[in-house]
């Protein structure tokens, strides 16, 4: 949690504030969308169920319509998350790299436009295998959330927050073409500082007008715990013979 709040701190610091502005601005666009299908489908919802509904049951809508409605809050909220991610993915790199070079006090090569530019392919190619290991568990423990009581709705809380530790704490990892799978692997390997980071953003997107800085704000946080954390890790293992091995189980955790 304590890296959350160092993001808070960091997007205020002079000279990281501009590379902040684009992809507060990416959020800031497409939440309003969001929010705008989700007005929209809530209204439907409610006309829907008074509708179907028989009159000695109307007084299930007290229960449908709110279930209804967080059911829906959620899925726009992590459909709309990843979206906003793929489009951000460079800009969110760029902010991880400035932050880190502010943390670290090391100056970073300064590559030009161009040099972005290229780096923009690999980059969304990322956030794509991202994407690619979340989808299929997010849709057996969204089928849990929806049909068994208390446990799925925890389950599917804490998959998602383990999703959010993985989406903001890898562009510092993506950054120093460190593979998906080193970087699952180490986060694995400290599950209560990653998914304590994770919770913690979860918790700060349920929150309105303030998760729309949430983002920026998680990739600061995550660059932080990336210089304090897991950068020395990443120096030694990377000259360790045979670092980059994996099994099977490695690739579907």
């Amino acid at each position: 949690m304590h890296y959350f709040f160092q993001g808070f701190r960091l997007i205020q610091t002079k000279g990281l504030k501009r590379f902040v502005l684009v992809p507060l601005l990416i959020n800031l666009v497409l939440f309003s969308f969001a929010f705008y299908i989700l007005l929209a489908q809530i209204s439907a919802m409610v006309d829907a169920v008074q509708q179907y509904l028989p009159a000695w049951l109307h007084w299930l809508e007290y229960l449908l319509i709110p279930l209804g409605v967080m059911t829906l809050v959620i899925s726009l909220a992590y459909s709309f998350t990843m979206v906003t991610n793929f489009i951000a993915a460079p800009f969110n790199g760029l902010l991880s790299e400035k932050v880190e070079a502010h943390l670290s006090g090391k100056k970073l090569p300064d590559v030009g436009f161009k040099a972005f530019l290229k780096d923009v392919p690999r980059m969304l190619g990322r956030e794509w295998q991202k994407l690619i290991y979340a989808l299929p568990r997010m849709v057996v423990l969204f089928i849990l959330f929806l049909f068994i009581p208390v446990i799925g709705p925890i389950l599917w809380f804490l998959f998602t927050s383990w999703l959010l530790a993985i989406q903001y704490i890898d562009y510092p990892y993506d950054n120093h073409k460190i593979d998906f799978y080193t970087m699952r692997s180490q986060l694995r390997n400290q599950p209560i500082t990653s998914l304590a980071f994770g919770l913690t953003v979860n918790i700060a997107c349920m929150i309105p007008i303030f998760n729309l800085f949430v983002m920026p704000i998680a990739i600061c946080g995550a660059t932080a715990m990336w210089v304090d954390k897991l950068a020395i890790q990443n120096d030694s293992e990377l000259k360790a013979p045979g670092a980059k091995t994996y099994s099977k189980l490695d690739k579907y955790c």
